[in-house]
């Protein structure tokens, strides 16, 4: 009698500690947050710099860029000059979160 209740206890914590918050895996890149300035640190950082003023490769200085949203994300994705695109290794919510993050270089 003893064992069976010491069993059922030690089910009943195992059942209990497993449980836990059962999100679904298929939560997209949209229901969380995507970090621009993670994305930006190792895909941009190497020419435009850690504050966007570096300038390798004729890079253009980002704390002084006019360009709109919009313009930053067609860059980013299709390149331009001695920049290639990312959209082969970025999909749209990432290429959206760098641009968004290059606004807070200045």
């Amino acid at each position: 009698m003893k064992k069976m209740i010491v069993f059922a206890i030690l089910l009943g914590g195992i059942i209990a500690c497993s449980g836990g918050n059962d999100k679904s895996k298929s939560n997209s890149k949209s229901a969380t947050a995507i970090d621009g300035a993670k994305i930006y640190k190792s895909n941009c950082m190497l020419c435009h710099g850690d504050d966007g003023k570096l300038g390798l490769n004729n890079s253009k200085d980002l704390t002084v860029s006019k360009l709109t949203k919009e313009e930053r994300i067609d860059i980013i994705t299709n390149g331009k000059n001695t920049m290639v695109g990312f959209s082969s290794l970025l999909d749209e919510d990432e290429i959206k979160a760098v641009a968004e993050y290059t606004f807070t270089l200045k």
